[in-house]
This record gives C-alpha cells, structure tokens and sequence, in this order.
C-alpha cells in the first residue's frame, strides 16, 4: 500500500472515531452529565461544549469565534498543502503520520464548529438531550457550532504553597482541561514531530528530500548497466566444427 493511502486511512479512522464519540455523546447525554471510566474517579466522560480551540481555550465574543473559525479553515488548507509536498518528496512514514494526525484533529474540530451548530439543536444544562436535525433547525449558523469534549482527567488537586511568586495559596487541579479525540490527535502528532522528527526540522526541507529521493532514483537506474558491464564475457570459440573440416580438406 502507497504511504499516501495509509495516510488517507489514518485520518478517515481518526475522524471517524472522533465524530462517532462525539454525535453519541451529544444525542445520548445531558450536558454536564459524567460516566467514570472504568469505574475510576480521575477518568471521566464529561460532557461539555466549548466556543474556541483545543482543551477549552477560548477567543471571546461572536467575531471571535468566526475568526477562530476561518483561521482553522487556514489551516487545514494549508496542511493539506505541506502533506501534500511530504509526499510527493517521498518523506518518512512517521513524518507523514505526524503531520496526519494534525490534519485528522484540526479536521474533526472545524466539523463541530461548521456543522453543530446547524444540524443539532442546543444541549441545555441537565435540561435534556440534543436532537439531530431538529425541526427547528440548529442552534446556531455555519460556522458558529461549539466543539463537543468529553474526556476529563482530574487525577490530582490541592493549594500552592503560600510561598511561590502568583500563584501561592491558590487551588489547582490537575489535569483540568476537558478534550476530545481531535485534540489529543494533534497533541500526539505534535509531540511526534518534536520527539522523533527533529532532524527533519534542523537538517532537511522538502527540497532536501526531493533532491534525496531523485538522487535515490537515478542510482537504481543506474545500477543495471553497471551490472551488465562488470558482468563475465562468454568465452568466444576458437572455430566452429565446420571451420575445422575445412582446414582438414
């Protein structure tokens, strides 16, 4: 299989997964609502929407979010672009993957925020479950959708030390941030980048690897002819049977 199908298959299954989750959740829970995992207490399905990007980070008012929106389209096209470059220079499968798995989660957010808010109606809190395709219609237009989270991993809490600089007495929790599978794709394929993918960054670009990758080709080409030409001669004959009769005449 060609790196570019299984890269193609990469994002299908990760949106896929992401949007599946996200459609039971919003038709199957009230807003607010939590399920543990496994019966644990730090690894909940928490149900919650958000206005703005990844783990709830938020760009106020209504401008805002449609701007947050067009720069996710950006984006996207632009990732598009770049993986597209990836694969025609031949890179790495891990590379690809990482860039992948980028694409898959900013692609399975800007879904929420485009379609959400026109086909589903709204989630109120503990008031009820969301309808698909209401009569109504949506609760908000294009591009106006909020992002459905779901996974929340409260493993630890308590208070700073009265001691540290701005934060000393105050509570935290870790780790608070709600997210979905979107969000922890692009988590993932940028800690790959950063972890397994450095050398590309400092030492090689496209042009790198497009030079690479002809140089690769046109030893291949080559390699036959060498082949031929240090290959053994048959030994010639010295005469034919025929020729000898001759001389014997």
């Amino acid at each position: 299989m060609k790196k570019s199908h299984k890269i193609a298959l990469l994002i299908l299954l990760v949106l896929l997964i992401d949007q599946a989750l996200k459609i039971w959740i919003k038709t199957n829970m009230e807003y607010g609502d939590e399920i543990r995992i496994f019966g644990l207490d730090w690894a909940r399905i928490h149900f919650v929407e958000n206005e703005g990007m990844a783990f709830g980070i938020i760009l106020p008012g209504e401008y805002g979010k449609l701007a947050l929106s067009l720069f996710r389209l950006l984006a996207v096209g632009a990732l598009f672009y770049y993986l597209h470059l990836l694969v025609k220079a031949n890179a790495p499968f891990g590379l690809l993957a990482s860039f992948g798995l980028i694409l898959a989660g900013a692609l399975g957010n800007i879904i929420d925020s485009a379609f959400y808010g026109v086909i589903f109606s709204s989630s109120p809190v503990h008031g009820g479950l969301a309808a698909l395709f209401p009569e109504g219609g949506g609760y908000a237009g294009f591009l106006h959708g909020r992002v459905v989270d779901m996974f929340y991993f409260p493993m630890f809490d308590g208070y700073f030390p009265d001691w540290l600089p701005f934060w000393g007495g105050e509570y935290f929790q870790f780790f608070r941030p709600v997210f979905n599978i979107a969000d922890a794709s692009i988590t993932i394929g940028v800690f790959s980048l950063l972890l397994f993918n450095r050398k590309f960054f400092s030492s090689h670009s496209i042009e790198d690897l497009q030079k690479q990758n002809a140089s690769e080709i046109a030893e291949e080409s080559e390699a036959p002819s060498e082949e031929l030409a240090t290959a053994p001669q048959p030994l010639a004959m010295d005469s034919s049977p025929d020729q000898e009769g001759a001389k014997e005449s």
